[in-house]
């Protein structure tokens, strides 16, 4: 009977020892259990004892009175955050940036006066010089419809090239003399921009094609046989036709470059020389069929409009 004691008393030392740990694996929290436990860094702490800053539990404490680990990390992330807000803030900037920039210069509405100076690019035997002048209005920003004027007479002269040719083989030319010309001009612009110069200047520029019908005042020049034929002035019909480029130096200011081709059918001289009394007829003295003639001359000029000054009516 006495070991039965000792032997039940044995057992039930073991039980008591092993059930705290057995209801500690158990354990088990719902969600408003754990949101209850769950406390924030510095906040209020349930009643019945206050936490110390940190997290630290007092000694003997409940363990399920608050989330250490939370609270450290929740603590560590607001530490940027609060040295971000106590940094001094820069001043605002008042500088105003539009998505889309104004044009520089607008066209629209105003008059384009274009002196230049022209050569010929294309006639190796005779340099056709000239001096131009351009009229423009543009009813849009874009178009413009405007005449151009050209003098020839008394600044073109026959080419070094022909005069050597004609000296040494005996062979002539034939060659065309012009006095002025005048056209009735269409302008489009299709690209504008800007660029860049040496880092510091920021020039606008446009490309713009033109095209039109006119007339020339031109004549042969008697090469085959001078001592008897002589020529006078005619009018031809001539077309138009160009590129160009123009960089404003101001908002009514700018320098231009621009080649165009003028053509038109020329009367030619005659390279045959007719015998006898055919030589004095003047009919004899041209060729039978007209030719096309290019033209093609660069101009080099500067532009101003007026007025000098615009302004920009935006739409409300």
């Amino acid at each position: 009977m006495r070991r039965s004691s000792i032997a039940l008393l044995v057992v039930l030392v073991v039980v008591a020892a092993l059930a705290p740990s057995a209801l500690a694996q158990d354990m088990t929290f719902g969600t408003d259990e754990a949101q209850a436990i769950d406390q924030p860094a510095g906040g209020d702490q349930p009643a019945g004892g206050d936490q110390p800053a940190g997290g630290d539990q007092p000694a003997g404490g409940d363990a399920g009175g608050g989330d250490v680990i939370g609270a450290l990390a929740t603590q560590g992330a607001a530490t940027p955050t609060a040295a971000r807000e106590a940094a001094p803030r820069r001043g605002a900037s008042q500088e105003e940036i539009y998505a889309v920039q104004q044009i520089y210069a607008l066209r629209n509405g105003r008059v384009e006066l274009a002196p230049s100076v022209g050569f010929t690019v294309n006639d190796q035997y005779v340099s056709h010089t000239s001096f131009g002048l351009g009229l423009n209005y543009w009813f849009t920003n874009v178009l413009a419809v405007g005449i151009n004027f050209n003098l020839y007479q008394g600044l073109e002269n026959e080419s070094v090239l022909n005069f050597h040719v004609r000296r040494s083989t005996r062979l002539a030319v034939p060659i065309t003399e012009y006095q002025l010309g005048g056209n009735l001009n269409f302008t489009y612009v299709p690209l504008y921009g800007k660029f860049a110069m040496f880092n510091e200047y920021i020039f606008q520029w446009d490309a713009y094609i033109v095209g039109g019908v006119g007339v020339m005042r031109t004549r042969p020049v008697a090469v085959v046989d001078p001592e008897i034929r002589q020529f006078d002035y005619g009018w031809r019909i001539a077309f138009n036709v160009g590129l160009g480029i123009r960089v404003f130096v101001t908002r009514f200011l700018t320098v231009f470059a621009e080649l165009r081709d003028y053509a038109y059918l020329e009367q030619l001289e005659n390279t045959r020389v007719a015998l006898g009394v055919d030589r004095q007829n003047p009919d004899t003295w041209v060729a039978e069929s007209p030719s096309l003639t290019n033209n093609v001359t660069a101009h080099i000029g500067f532009t101003l409009f007026f007025p000098f000054t615009f302004e920009y009516r935006l739409p409300k």
